[in-house]
């Protein structure tokens, strides 16, 4: 896909772009399911996945604050611990931990690690850092909230960083918001694309758009984005 700058992008993941929370189709292959995830790799997608932090510092891949919609279970994410959360099933399998998918993936694909941020923005980094340490493919860290890209930014500066920014978030908030991230890439809402600002930031660094869920969508972020984050239709023609 077109770059408009002279630098590669390290998270480049070609013409299959991202698998959003993995290539996931219903019950069988659930979101951010190690089953989807190798359904993604299958495809040679990049990966797209969210974490979040459990009570006792443990990194799972795992979109929602609590269990309910994914597994039938009221335990909160924030306030449980791993081992707790390992007894709840995705799918027929556990709850991934970053440590699993780090060692399903192996390098084979760059991924895209949503940091959810709740009340632990502090606890973060060593988790991350110990967790990525040993690790030698292509990773980007990336949130909503300014805050995780400024932080491994100060505290793992090998590590790519990002900001993810919703459509109609007010300029003033989302130019604080970049000058704080100081971020190498933006993850955009496919609803600004068309933006102006969208067109200026993608002269400097990188652009995802997300989520392209339809043909028509990935025509048109096809040409406004660097990589698109994806998922059902929204996926390449090939």
């Amino acid at each position: 896909m077109r770059s408009s700058r002279s630098a590669p992008d390290p998270l480049d993941p070609g013409p299959a772009g991202f698998a959003h929370r993995g290539l996931h189709n219903g019950s069988e292959f659930p979101e951010n399911s190690l089953i989807a995830f190798a359904a993604a790799l299958e495809k040679g997608a990049g990966i797209e996945c969210d974490l979040r932090l459990t009570k006792d510092n443990e990194i799972v891949v795992f979109h929602d604050a609590d269990a309910r919609r994914m597994c039938a279970s009221p335990l909160k994410i924030g306030a449980s611990t791993a081992e707790e959360l390992s007894r709840l099933k995705v799918g027929e399998h556990p709850i991934p931990t970053l440590t699993s998918l780090l060692t399903l993936v192996a390098g084979r694909v760059p991924l895209l690690l949503e940091i959810k941020v709740e009340s632990n923005i502090w606890r973060w980094i060593r988790p991350l850092r110990d967790t990525l340490y040993d690790y030698g493919g292509a990773v980007g860290i990336m949130s909503f909230d300014p805050r995780i890209p400024r932080a491994v930014r100060t505290n793992m500066p090998e590590m790519r960083r990002g900001l993810v920014i919703r459509d109609g978030l007010s300029p003033w908030r989302r130019n604080l918001a970049i000058w704080h991230a100081s971020p190498q890439f933006l993850a955009v809402d496919k609803k600004a694309l068309a933006n102006r600002w969208v067109a200026q930031a993608r002269s400097v660094i990188p652009i995802y758009s997300w989520t392209i869920r339809t043909p028509d969508e990935r025509a048109q972020a096809e040409v406004q984005a660097d990589a698109l984050i994806w998922e059902a239709d929204g996926g390449p023609r090939n």
